[in-house]
């Protein structure tokens, strides 16, 4: 079991635009990357607060922008 207090963690995204926290000590799954910031899982949720305001995939995103349904 990870504890959030002493293990470090990383941000990671998708192609999505989606965010994760994961364990620094762990390759990303598939399909995700390092978005840059590491650091305590309090930390990371901090930076994913501040820069994922659209809960909606990147793709639905896109369609809407495009006056698509």
């Amino acid at each position: 079991m990870l504890d959030g207090a002493t293990t470090r963690f990383l941000v990671v995204v998708n192609h999505e635009g989606q965010y994760s926290v994961w364990p620094e000590d762990r390759e990303p799954p598939a399909g995700w990357r390092p978005h840059g910031t590491r650091g305590t899982r309090a930390e990371c949720l901090e930076v994913i607060r501040t820069h994922w305001d659209d809960m909606r995939p990147l793709s639905l995103r896109s369609t809407f922008e495009e006056g698509g349904a």
